[in-house]
């Protein structure tokens, strides 16, 4: 168990990635966590992260200074090393030329993080502030051209500082950096898995409900199905999901799911109706940020309803996942800043009368995809492309109404069936239609059209943190687009989006 201080760092994810990739279970946490609570999470180590703070500054985020006494192995990361050096008695001041992008980092005394790495190896950097003078005990490992201190260490206590962030693939040796903390200062043991994950989850999960009943959102997605999979291990019978047809689906999706769990997963399915409930409270609702809290308040009225006619109701369960966690708010308290709310985190009411239940919380797409091959999850439900929980409200631009959705189902249909046909389905995280706001100019049948624009979005990524373009064949998106314009009353012109994350995200809204 390694614990990651969140600073604010856009790569915290990323350093939890590189973490879990070694088999070592990581968690991040805030500055503010009480030293009680660290010394009872028994890390074998700790890893400060970077952040967009300077040291100095009035209101900079900083981590009790008694971790420091703790005897455990700590690696400051930018930020993280310039708060270690700052709290242990050295100095951070603004550096006299500040260093983006890569440096040739140069190794000039042995240590334990750089073995492995060559004496000169490239390194990204991101900092306007520098060391200026080391606590007493560390010494320099490395350096840069235009920084004197890029690497530190007190070999003694087994402290650790990179001015650089070896967690990004702008580092090349920065995976095998991290893995020397790992196993060669710290002597963790590569054992976490989903197999293990699912042991410990399947006994938190009978712990926290006791004999009390479960009630989960099964939508179909990869995530809501492992979730359900998940805590149906742990409590059998005492799980009831609920399948909310808000109206906001794919075409056929409703029956093809309810075919789907009937035939795999043998457990207790409430299939509800809501669609005019979610359309008519989307009324007149042309804000992407409204629409998702109209959608998640809706959608908790639903369930509260259906809570009533099942006895001992005490808890909702949910598949967030860690990413929701991260865009939705400060991470787990930290200084993160928000992206956007999420329909299972911002989107839920402040007096809910269930408790929640989020087995995901800490585990990012690919690893849930993992858990479920390893809980016996149906392939096509596994390999599902990810379906936002609003559904197609958010890919609608403006106001969601039927004849707009019926558009838009039809756009949708088309694309997954192509994205299929091709072999893509597989090899992109996501494909999808998006309905534009506004009209323009065509010809058809010798007659001028003035009808919707639909813009076609496909991403390639790993964990939806960061996303490229599709490379898709030209020809591929060639018969998307008149199958589109010739087989969709209302749709006159198709564009493709070729935007990344960031500075984009993958949803529109």
């Amino acid at each position: 168990m390694i614990v990651v201080i969140d600073f604010g760092s856009q790569y915290n994810q990323l350093i939890a990635r590189r973490v879990r990739e070694q088999k070592v279970y990581c968690q991040i946490e805030p500055p503010d966590i009480e030293i009680k609570q660290l010394q009872d999470l028994n890390p074998e180590g700790i890893i400060l992260s970077g952040g967009p703070a300077s040291i100095y500054e009035k209101n900079s985020p900083k981590v009790s200074e008694a971790i420091f006494d703790l005897g455990i192995p700590v690696l400051g990361i930018c930020y993280g090393m310039q708060f270690m050096v700052h709290a242990l008695g050295g100095n951070v001041s603004k550096a006299h030329k500040r260093e983006y992008g890569f440096a040739r980092l140069r190794i000039q005394n042995p240590d334990p993080l750089m073995e492995g790495i060559e004496e000169s190896a490239r390194c990204w950097m991101s900092h306007g502030d520098a060391i200026t003078e080391l606590p007493e005990g560390f010494v320099t490992t490395a350096v840069t051209e235009n920084t004197a201190m890029a690497a530190v260490a007190d070999y003694k206590r087994q402290f650790y500082g990179l001015q650089f962030h070896p967690e990004v693939e702008h580092t090349p040796g920065g995976k095998q950096m991290l893995k020397n903390f790992l196993f060669s200062v710290c002597g963790c043991t590569a054992g976490w898995t989903m197999k293990s994950f699912a042991k410990n989850a399947v006994a938190e999960i009978r712990n926290a409900v006791g004999d009390k009943q479960v009630i989960l959102g099964l939508s179909g997605g990869v995530d809501s199905s492992v979730a359900a999979m998940l805590i149906h291990q742990a409590i059998g019978r005492q799980l009831t999901c609920i399948f909310v047809d808000n109206g906001l689906l794919r075409q056929d999706e409703g029956a093809r799911l309810k075919k789907l769990f009937g035939q795999h997963l043998k457990m207790n399915i409430d299939y509800v109706n809501a669609g005019k409930q979610f359309t008519d409270a989307l009324k007149g609702v042309t804000d992407p940020e409204k629409k998702r809290k109209i959608i998640g308040k809706v959608f908790m009225d639903v369930f509260e309803a259906e809570a009533r006619k099942i006895k001992d109701a005490e808890f909702l369960a949910q598949g967030t996942l860690y990413p929701d966690i991260i865009e939705s708010q400060s991470a787990f308290g930290g200084p993160t800043s928000i992206i956007k709310s999420h329909h299972n985190v911002g989107g839920l009411p402040k007096k809910m009368k269930l408790k929640l239940i989020e087995p995901l919380k800490f585990l990012f797409k690919d690893e849930v995809r993992k858990l479920g091959k390893t809980l016996g999850l149906p392939e096509e439900l596994v390999w599902r492309q990810p379906f936002p929980g609003p559904g197609l409200a958010i890919r609608i631009i403006g106001e969601v109404t039927r004849k707009r959705l019926s558009v838009l189902r039809k756009v949708d249909a088309i694309l997954l069936e192509e994205i299929r046909a091709a072999g893509y389905y597989k090899k992109v995280w996501q494909s999808f239609a998006v309905l534009l706001p506004i009209k323009s100019v065509g010809v058809m049948g010798d007659k001028r059209t003035y009808e919707n624009i639909v813009a076609l979005r496909a991403v390639t990524s790993v964990d939806a943190m960061t996303a490229d373009w599709a490379k898709l064949p030209h020809k591929l998106l060639g018969t998307i687009s008149n199958r589109i314009i010739n087989e969709v009353n209302g749709v006159n012109r198709v564009v493709y989006d070729i935007s990344s994350k960031p500075p984009s995200t993958i949803e529109w809204e």
